[in-house]
This record gives C-alpha cells, structure tokens and sequence, in this order.
C-alpha cells in the first residue's frame, strides 16, 4: 500500500473541535496525524486526538527510536534518559498515546515516537487492555470506517516516579480513550473507557466504560466543543454507542 498523502489525513480537531480546559500554558503541537496538547508540569500530554482510517493502518512493520519532541522547549519535555531503568523498577513501558500501529501508513509515523506522544504506562496495562482496545479501534477502521479518537492521562492518585528523571515529572494514575465515528448522514456514535494504572494484563476494555461525561469531569476537558448542546447531551451521558463496533 502506497503512504498517505497528508493532504488526506481527516481531523478530531475540525470535525470535534480540539478539546479545551488545559492549561493555557500548555504547548499545543498540531502534525498532519494527531494533535496533542503537551502540559509543561507533568511533562506529558493531557490530551491527543488522532484519526485512524483503513489509508492510515497495515503499512510496513515500524522501528520505535525514541526522541524528545523538537518542538517542545527542553524544560518542558523529557528525555530518553529519563526512562531508564522504569520497566525493571516501577515495571512501566514507553506507552504511546497516539500509537505508532494506527498511523504506520502515514509519511509522519516517525513523529508517534516523539516522548511528548508517550507517557510511563504499566507494562500490563500497556500489554494487556489497552493494547486491546487499539487494535479493536483498528479493526473498525478496517470495516471501511474513519475513526476519531481523543486520549489522555488521569492524575487521580500517586503512581510511580520514574527512576532515572533529573527534572519534575507526574506520571499518570489511569488513562481516557474516547472513540467515535460519523456516518454518511451525519448521525455520531461514541465509546468512552477509562483505565486505572493496575490494571490486569487479562482484564477485559469492554468492562472499563464510562459515559464521555465521566471523564470530562474527572479530566477537566470538554472533549468536543463543538457540539451542539443537543447532541452533546445525547452523545455523552450515554454509555454504549459504539459497544458492539468494538467488540464488546
């Protein structure tokens, strides 16, 4: 299959409105494959939104050579050094937020490896459940659907500090994944899940979701803003809209 032309790339942005409700200090990184907005205290992204399609999935297998985000002042993001050590003593992978399997199609792959895109995220969390509901979001793509999806980090209680960081960090307690489609008359669906950092590497995505309004509150985002209030009732106080979609 022949790359993507990033003319081609659909946008949560354009189509949602990027969430809003981060600190206005934050940096806002806009890439032809996903936006992310990176929170300067934390040293990770509070949200990302990303588009995965049947033009973006099944590319060739892709390498994951970690960098610090180029577009991000140093102070304000880590380095690959500061991940040393954190799989053996706090048992933690490098998790992508926007991952590399959804976009491996696209010119800008490279650009999912970039350390503001990835956070510290249990090993059986990122192995287990949420590798899962990935591939799940994948599989829906390859059904001949464009899929929007927002994701970010929750900083409910402590977790772990990584071992080898010179620089103040939080990694995050549990994560939000939220999944919609649009269909040809405009008609939205969505699925919303949260996972707590202990996870189980066996527990199953389909038992962790929530209503999107779950995690507006306890992020502090309004996901999509620009909704109407209508359909914003309709879509987010409702669990199961694209349940069955995702396997569950």
């Amino acid at each position: 299959m022949a790359f993507v032309s990033n003319a081609l790339y659909a946008n949560v942005c354009s189509q949602f409105g990027c969430p809003t409700g981060a600190p206005g200090s934050n940096d806002v990184i806009k890439r032809s494959i996903y936006t992310l907005s990176n929170n300067q205290n934390s040293k990770f992204a509070d949200w990302a939104a990303y588009v995965v399609s049947p033009l973006t999935i099944d590319g060739p297998s892709r390498s994951r050579s970690w960098r610090s985000d180029p577009e991000i002042a140093k102070q304000y993001t880590l380095e690959t050094a500061d991940y040393k050590d954190a799989n053996a003593l706090i048992r933690t992978d490098r998790g992508h937020q926007v991952p590399l399997a959804s976009v491996s199609n696209t010119d800008d792959w490279r650009t999912t490896n970039y350390l503001s895109n990835i956070t510290p995220q249990s090993s059986n969390l990122n192995q287990g459940p949420w590798v899962r509901l990935e591939t799940a979001v994948r599989d829906l793509a390859r059904k001949g659907n464009t899929v929007y999806v927002v994701t970010g980090p929750l900083y409910e209680s402590f977790f772990a500090m990584l071992p080898g960081a010179d620089e103040p960090h939080i990694i995050p307690s549990g994560y939000f994944k939220i999944v919609a489609t649009i269909s040809h008359v405009g008609f939205i669906k969505a699925s919303a899940y949260v996972m707590e950092q202990n996870s189980a590497r066996a527990d199953n995505y389909c038992t962790k979701e929530v209503t999107i309004d779950n995690i507006e509150s306890r992020s502090g985002l309004n996901i999509f803003p620009m909704l109407t209030r209508s359909k914003e009732y309709v879509l987010e106080s409702r669990l199961g809209g694209l349940s069955l979609s995702l396997g569950c």
